[in-house]
């Protein structure tokens, strides 16, 4: 990558105080820039290396005036923060999508069709009967099986699985080593103790700008589909059991287990190590804290829950401080025992 700093101020809509032609190539800390790299300072703590840096630009609010020379171009924004955000987001847009062709060995099945600007890496494999979108990248040693579907611009990372039948949008990310479409687990009990498996049918749909992360898996369904709803963010080591919805925009952190059938609103927060049962709903907007276990329904919107089993977020709060204060409150009773003589 490589843009001047006049490129990347009509990007940000900014405007320049200094040199414009000076040429940028990677993106750095303030604290830690070099000739040829972009900054920005938004907490003014960070003001002191404005004077320093050795960045060829540093992005900067409008409102903002400097105290001392700056050797840096600056480019004035209305906020630096956000327009820092956007120039990250193209530079990884620039470099996620820039390969192209095919490595060998590869291998594509019979009745399979790719778009254009496709990128397939050594060791992937795509089974019969798939359809690949414009500008997809599919990187080595990933598995894409038979029947599936991947809408344009997605990237399925090394070493990602995805399994029969099932369905990627369009700009969805699925990091390494994560299982899409893996049998549920389903087990019907037998009159001697033993379990018979139960045939796992379905399959699972990702709605568009779904990112799904490393080492996470997500059981297709029974039967039917288990859905991920545009713009759900996945994190890491997530388990999300058969025919499970997950609402538009929701975001779930690592470690979490989500029991089959059960259906998440939208624009949900869940924390890392949530437990949630199966068979039931959360309703839109709620947030659950850290290690939490859900057990039952939640129907009204915008709840804040923690505990195991999660309630009010406020209320167990104030049932922390009070679990704290048991060991003195044990002490206390017992001497108004002895004094009782009871």
């Amino acid at each position: 990558m490589e843009f001047t700093v006049r490129q990347i101020a009509t990007l940000l809509d900014g405007n320049v105080q200094g040199d414009d032609s000076l040429s940028i190539n990677t993106l750095a800390k303030i604290e830690e820039g070099t000739p040829g790299s972009v900054s920005f300072l938004s907490n003014l703590k960070y003001e002191p290396f404005l004077y320093t840096t050795q960045s060829s630009a540093v992005i900067v609010d409008r409102t903002f005036e400097p105290k001392k020379p700056v050797s840096a171009s600056l480019i004035f924004v209305e906020n630096s923060y956000s327009a820092f955000t956007r120039l990250l987001e193209e530079y990884h847009r620039f470099i996620s999508y820039s390969r192209t062709g095919v490595e060998q060995p590869s291998f594509i099945g019979e009745n399979s069709e790719a778009g254009e600007h496709i990128y397939r890496g050594a060791f992937s494999y795509i089974g019969k009967n798939c359809k690949i979108g414009q500008n997809v990248k599919i990187y080595p040693n990933a598995y894409i099986g038979d029947n599936v579907t991947i809408g344009d611009s997605s990237i399925i990372h090394p070493g990602a699985r995805i399994l029969d039948n099932c369905v990627v949008g369009n700009h969805c990310t699925i990091h390494p080593n994560a299982v899409i479409g893996s049998d549920g687990f389903g087990f019907a009990p037998q009159p001697d103790g033993s379990y018979k498996t139960i045939p796992q049918l379905g399959n699972v749909i990702l709605e568009d700008f779904v990112s799904i992360g490393a080492n996470t898996t997500i059981d297709c369904a029974t039967m039917g589909s288990t859905i991920i709803r545009q713009g759900a963010k996945i994190d890491n080591l997530v388990q999300v059991a058969h025919n499970v919805e997950i609402g538009k925009h929701t975001v779930i952190a690592a470690q979490t287990g989500i029991s089959g059938s059960t259906k998440i609103g939208d624009q949900c927060v869940i924390a890392g190590q949530v437990g949630i049962i199966g068979h039931i709903s959360i309703a839109s907007k709620t947030k659950v804290g850290a290690q939490s276990g859900v057990m039952k329904p939640v129907t009204e919107e915008g709840l804040s829950l923690n505990g195991s089993p999660a309630f009010d977020l406020k209320e167990s709060m104030r049932a922390i401080v009070v679990y704290r204060r048991l060991p003195d409150m044990e002490r206390r009773l017992l001497s108004l025992e002895k004094k009782t003589g009871n």
